[in-house]
């Protein structure tokens, strides 16, 4: 069970790497996105945080939260920046694609008959687990 500190400190960390993200794809050149942080879990020894991104459109994914991987340093120095009076050591980030959306959505399309399942066992893929 998270403490109260555990949750602080993800909101926290939400609100932050959500702007800081867009921002640093943004200079990076990478336009035509719209990245959500939807989940961050804090570890209790508050060193580690994962933080789940939502990327639409939903094809570029993969290819993105790769790109936020090889800039997390700069992304962790930025909220660093921002957190220094909340937080006295920045957590190690780890980065992670939440397919949460494009799951709900497929079993939204099977639920209007679009795509039946019951049909076509193969539709719908394993979930994962992170």
């Amino acid at each position: 069970m998270e403490s109260n500190r555990q949750k602080k400190i993800a909101g926290i960390l939400q609100k932050d790497l959500a702007e800081v993200i867009q921002l640093e794809l943004k200079a990076a050149g990478t336009q035509n996105l719209i990245i959500s942080v939807t989940k961050v879990r804090v570890t209790p020894d508050l060193l580690q945080a994962k933080a789940h991104l939502s990327i639409f459109p939903s094809e570029k994914s993969e290819a993105i939260v790769e790109e936020v991987k090889a800039i997390k340093s700069k992304i962790k120095h930025e909220i660093a920046q921002r957190t220094k009076h909340q937080l006295r050591r920045m957590p190690e980030l780890s980065f992670f694609n939440d397919d949460s959306i494009e799951y709900i959505n497929d079993l939204e399309q099977a639920f209007k008959g679009k795509n039946d399942p019951i049909k076509n066992p193969d539709l719908l893929g394993k979930r994962k687990k992170n």
